[in-house]
């Protein structure tokens, strides 16, 4: 096997490996919320540091390939798409973490009656997160579409657990509930930017398979 070749898989393993990181920030995050537990936003902040030096050494790698070998073609593409998708699992880090800070303000405060969309949809962005990643990992272009698919659920949760919310607060707009909702409703727009990360990179596996960009149809 060329050498070429093996830092090819070496940076499909980097990316793999970061994946991992992040899903385990994102579970920890979603554990502090639904489970009110404290103790989850400490493994946030180890993992975003590892994700944060992470994302430097893959982008130093991306950037070593293409000036090293100087790859044209189907290795150029997934270089790119390596980088940009290195970068949406990077932003993936810090709506976890944000979820995290905000979860820990709200365990400071009486539980809101239970919200059971919010859970619904991080179980929906973490299986996209899922299959997006083996959709890369496989170079699966129809797997990729599946998941740009479920963004509109995830719009729709978002803006059903806005309403219920808004709902809450009309009830009883004390200090305390404003504090709970404001938390809530930016803890949803966090877990809808999850859910944005993962169709970029679908977005992007598309484009590293068939070289097409899907991301501004109209334009």
């Amino acid at each position: 096997m060329r050498h070429f070749d093996v830092e090819m898989s070496d940076l499909q393993n980097q990316l793999l490996d970061m994946v991992g990181l992040v899903q385990k920030m994102i579970q920890a995050a979603a554990e502090e919320l639904v489970s009110r537990d404290p103790n989850q936003i400490d493994i946030v902040f180890s993992l975003e540091k590892e994700v944060n030096i992470q994302e430097i050494v893959i982008d130093d790698k991306c950037l070593k390939l293409i000036a090293l070998n100087q790859p044209v073609g189907a290795d150029l593409r997934f270089i790119t798409s390596a980088m940009r998708i290195n970068s949406d699992l990077e932003r993936m880090g810090d709506e976890s973490l944000n979820i995290a800070r905000m979860s820990l303000d709200l365990i400071e405060y009486k539980e809101i009656e239970p919200l059971v969309n919010i859970p619904k949809m991080i179980g929906i962005v973490q299986n996209m997160i899922i299959d997006c990643i083996k959709a890369f990992n496989t170079s699966d272009s129809d797997l990729a579409m599946s998941v740009l698919s479920k963004d509109n659920e995830v719009d729709a949760l978002r803006d059903s657990i806005i309403r219920d919310l808004k709902t809450v607060l009309t009830a009883s707009p004390d200090a305390d509930t404003v504090q709970r909702v404001t938390d809530l409703m930016f803890i949803a727009k966090s877990i809808e930017r999850l859910g944005d990360h993962a169709t970029n990179i679908c977005e992007d596996v598309i484009f590293m398979v068939h070289g097409k960009d899907i991301r501004h149809p109209r334009v």
